[in-house]
């Protein structure tokens, strides 16, 4: 195998739409024996037949991360297939607590638990199946695929904005736990995404989002990228960090207003 990912193991969780096939896909495009997850099989199948048909290895399982058994199913067969888990990207999130997100005092507990269950408990549930063989090989990667709505609140997202912003916490607490034992923990995060689907017409909509970008409006390519570099040995004295994939536009207070 060649790339920059030759003779890794990697989950991505969350990968059979949006940023986590994009992601899957480049990773297995750099020699990763990538593992794809999510809730349709369908989907997943076609993902999976997308990489092996440009060469890649690649196998689907199929699970909901809010449950520890399939959580733990995930990590098993990866094993099984192809080796230890060097490399874990957490990208899944929980579609039905998003779509039902509102203002705080909307909102009720079954919302936030839901939200909570996958967005935050399963990935560091995830990282909990993964680590110690990490830790025992003296070297891993973890990607956390976060948002900037951690760090700069949207209106209506209460639930999502507070699961991630502690992700982005538990970045750094995993770093500095395990970086002295090779495991690196580092997030990406992504401003306004361009998909074309959804952008259809939209133009009045992503001019908006142009003028918070001071480059051009990301791709989910470009997110793969950095989630490619982090994972990678070129970024092995790099951890606890977020890379900003926004156009520029965390630079600028004035502009990542809306």
């Amino acid at each position: 195998m060649t790339g920059r990912l030759a003779g890794e193991v990697a989950i991505v969780t969350g990968s059979t739409s949006g940023l986590g096939v994009e992601i899957a896909r480049l990773f297995a495009e750099h020699g990763a024996a990538t593992v794809v997850t999510g809730r349709n099989a369908d989907r997943g199948a076609a993902v999976v037949g997308q990489i092996e048909a440009a060469g890649g290895r690649c196998m689907f399982v199929g699970a909901d991360l809010g449950d520890p058994d399939q959580r733990r199913a995930v990590v098993d067969e990866a094993r099984a297939a192809f080796g230890p888990v060097s490399v874990l990207v957490n990208n899944a999130v929980s579609p039905t607590a998003i779509a039902a997100d509102g203002p705080v005092a909307d909102t009720d507990d079954a919302l936030w638990e839901e939200m909570l269950r996958v967005n935050l408990i399963g990935v560091a549930a995830m990282c909990r199946l993964v680590i110690p063989s990490m830790v025992e090989a003296g070297r891993g990667s973890i990607v956390n695929v976060s948002s900037r709505a951690a760090e700069r609140g949207s209106r209506g997202l209460s639930a999502y904005t507070a699961s991630k912003g502690g992700m982005n916490a538990l970045t750094r607490s995993i770093t500095v736990d395990y970086a002295d034992r090779g495991v690196r923990c580092n997030t990406v995060q992504p401003g306004y995404i361009l998909n074309d689907n959804r952008d259809h017409g939209a133009d009045e909509v992503l001019d908006r989002f142009r003028g918070m970008h001071l480059t051009r409006l990301a791709t989910a390519r470009d997110v793969a990228y950095a989630a490619l570099f982090l994972a990678s040995s070129e970024a092995e004295v790099i951890s606890g960090v977020t890379l900003q994939v926004d156009g520029g536009s965390s630079a600028s207070r004035g502009l990542t207003l809306g």
